[in-house]
């Protein structure tokens, strides 16, 4: 008995090793056809050159929807379709603007003579407009909500400052991102509370450039909607230090404004699964960007890393066992309605999604895999790590997901997972007029899909 028992072991350590050997020759062929044919580069020239910024509601919205469309055709989908959204509808309206007045002493007298400074502003996503008028005010500096709080009966009538900067100690940048986000949240509304005519937040980044970067903001209904503002770093750091040595007046002129909601889409492409087809795995990124940029690493990177799986797993003749779903979501940056609506459709039909994966971290040098779900998921998960360290990924860790995807583990308890780059460039160009297709390195855009598509062959293979 003993004999037949260590004879069945052996035989399933070989058939263990015989199935790692085939799962490795398999990663390897996706591999080499994503970095010897891969059309991601160019894909996402396309979406930045010959479209450009496509927040929802825009032109480009509609343009890039009807592009991401035909991309998931020619890539080899089974069928791929435009799922309606409705979409909020937020537009700039004209150019954002912000002067400085100050005064200086004069050279060698006690007079003091008035200076002008343009300050290098963009208004934040969702915010109310000043109006051509504008608004002119005293500015007071805050480097904290603590630091409001203290000073709060100087807030009236002012333009309230927030100079709270990314934290310097947080090797994951997203940690910082996530940190000062608040300032950009919640900073309006809260100053409003006191008084304020308007607020400008110190950008969220780390960068040593003088690009502004926006972003969503949200207001308290409780309070006037006030106009908001992200200030360049330089900027910022020229106006704190002249508010501690004088008083510096503003004047902001923004156009911000709500039209009503309208029509989206999400992009989807679908590769039917052959076994079990009632089993869905889902990959994406989000096609609108905001209207300051090309948006090539937000989320450019993610939607063509998304349609160049696609394109491989055709290209090699993959027959997935379970169905795959492409998708490009609508109207991330300032509603999430793509990844709300994309999941209430799953639960009214009654789909079973197994994973959910997306790439919303950048086009740059991917270091880890990230993973929501059970103990034993994850364990299952952690098996893979040898078959795709090769690739870049050389951590597996617990904690993925997405925004877009988020809506689907909160509604159906779907496992998630990230790709999750090197963070250390990203806040240098999100949300700002940096974020342009010549700030993404190919080589990185494509191993980025290569990990991706990796973990997708094993959890469609092997399920979770």
């Amino acid at each position: 008995m003993r004999k037949l028992f260590m004879s069945l072991m052996a035989g399933l350590s070989f058939c263990s090793v015989y199935a790692q050997s085939a799962d490795s020759a398999w990663i390897k062929k996706i591999s080499d056809e994503i970095l010897r044919n891969g059309k991601a580069y160019e894909n996402l020239r396309h979406l930045t050159k010959q479209i450009g910024a496509r927040l929802a509601g825009s032109s480009g919205m509609v343009k890039a929807e009807n592009w991401g469309l035909e991309v998931m055709k020619k890539s080899g989908a089974d069928q791929a379709w435009l799922q309606e959204c409705m979409v909020p509808h937020w537009v700039r309206g004209g150019t954002d603007y912000a002067q400085a007045t100050y005064t200086v002493p004069a050279n060698k007298t006690k007079n003091m003579i008035p200076q002008q400074k343009g300050l290098d502003v963009v208004a934040l996503g969702n915010s109310n407009g000043s109006g051509p008028k504008g608004v002119t005010a005293q500015v007071l500096l805050v480097n904290s909500f603590d630091e409001l709080e203290a000073k709060k009966d100087q807030v009236k009538g002012k333009i309230v400052f927030y100079n709270y900067r990314f934290n310097d100690t947080y090797v994951s940048t997203f940690n910082a991102y996530r940190d000062a986000g608040q300032y950009r949240g919640q900073g309006p509304s809260r100053a409003a509370k006191y008084g304020a005519k308007a607020v400008i937040v110190r950008s969220m980044s780390h960068a040593v450039d003088n690009n502004p970067h926006t972003g969503a903001t949200r207001y308290d209904s409780a309070f006037e909607k006030i106009p908001a503002v992200a200030i360049g770093l330089r900027d910022a750091d020229w106006l704190s230090e002249q508010l501690q040595k004088t008083d510096v007046n503003v004047t902001l002129k923004t156009y911000g404004k709500f039209l009503p909601d309208t029509i989206g889409h999400n992009v989807i492409g679908e590769l039917k699964g052959s076994e079990f087809p009632d089993q869905i795995i889902t990959v994406g990124g989000h096609l609108d960007s905001w209207d300051n940029c090309e948006g090539a690493h937000d989320d450019g990177a993610g939607c063509v890393q998304t349609m160049e799986i696609l394109r491989a797993f055709k290209a090699l003749g993959y027959t997935p066992k379970r169905t795959i779903r492409f998708v490009l979501f609508a109207n991330e940056e300032n509603g999430l309605r793509g990844g709300a609506k994309y999941a209430e459709v799953a639960a009214a039909k009654g789909e079973k999604h197994i994973l959910a994966i997306e790439s919303d971290a950048g086009g740059f040098t991917p270091r880890a895999l990230g993973f929501t779900g059970s103990d034993e998921q994850y364990v299952k998960f952690l098996s893979w790590k040898e078959l795709i360290a090769p690739y870049g990924c050389t951590e597996l860790v617990k904690g993925g997901g997405g925004a877009d995807i988020g809506p689907l583990n909160r509604t159906l308890k779907t496992p998630m997972a990230s790709l999750n780059p090197d963070t250390q460039r990203y806040f240098d160009i999100h949300h700002a007029r940096s974020d342009v297709f010549e700030a993404v390195n190919k080589r990185e855009l494509e191993l980025g899909a290569v990990n991706m598509a990796a973990l997708i062959y094993l959890v469609d293979k092997y399920g979770l």
